[in-house]
């Protein structure tokens, strides 16, 4: 199986960034890490083995970027960085994936098709990432993901702020043209019907659902918030819901 790292100086963000490449072409997916991962958490969790995502890798169908984050200087830098510093950190990185990590897939895999994909905080990373851009992002999956990113401020919210979070920015959303784009988007939402995450992933549904945004929202049983469940969940639904 064909494996990459790549590392540059990153002009969104002013500082390296790097992130690690599996397969050889197909669909082209963003893999974004929970709070505590890193470009390495996919491989590490052993999510390109046969039973998981391995099949898909070696046939070409699709393609891994394994996402580094700057969860330190973002949203887990804590109470001494304000909340509104933290959003607009985090709205660097979104400019540094659709600028600088979209671009370079394109230039290794010309394949139209993209997904953002994630696990826990990677789903919110996934979920916000696909909704900032859904003229990028074909189909979102998000795993066990809390998409009401004020429990990371305290209730706190400004312009900043808003702009990271799905949770509220969807349910103002008006423009037609981008309107027209979710629905054309393949959104995934799977969570374990015992996690504490259950209650928002069927609010932030409900959301998508008032502006006529199609979702496919997956309750699974017991708590399902683990890398057993996960490799499950991705490998049902990397093609699509089911």
């Amino acid at each position: 199986m064909n494996q990459e790292r790549h590392r540059w100086r990153s002009p969104a963000l002013e500082r390296d960034m790097e992130l690690q490449v599996l397969g050889h072409g197909g669909a082209r997916v963003l893999v974004f890490p929970t709070t505590l991962g890193g470009l390495t958490e996919w491989t590490d969790r052993w999510m390109h083995r046969s039973g998981v995502l391995g099949e898909h890798l070696d046939r070409g169908w699709i393609q891994l970027y394994c996402l580094h984050h700057v969860h330190e200087e973002s949203w887990y830098a804590g109470d001494a960085v304000h909340p509104g510093q933290r959003a607009w950190r985090h709205l660097q990185y979104d400019r540094y994936l659709r600028d600088e990590v979209v671009p370079f897939s394109l230039s290794k895999n010309p394949t139209p098709f993209l997904i953002a994909a994630g696990a826990s905080f990677g789903a919110y990373h996934a979920l916000c990432f696909g909704l900032r851009n859904p003229l990028l992002v074909q189909r979102i999956i998000g795993l066990s993901g809390t998409y009401d990113i004020k429990r990371l401020t305290r209730g706190y919210s400004d312009a900043n702020v808003y702009a990271c979070n799905p949770f509220d920015f969807m349910r103002h959303e008006s423009d037609p043209g981008r309107l027209a784009a979710f629905r054309q988007q393949d959104i995934i939402l799977a969570v374990g019907e015992d996690d504490p995450a259950c209650e928002n992933n069927r609010e932030m549904s409900g959301v998508l659902w008032g502006k006529d945004i199609g979702n496919a929202l997956r309750v699974w049983k017991g708590w399902a918030h683990d890398w057993p469940y996960w490799e499950k969940m991705i490998r049902l639904y990397i093609g699509g819901h089911d």
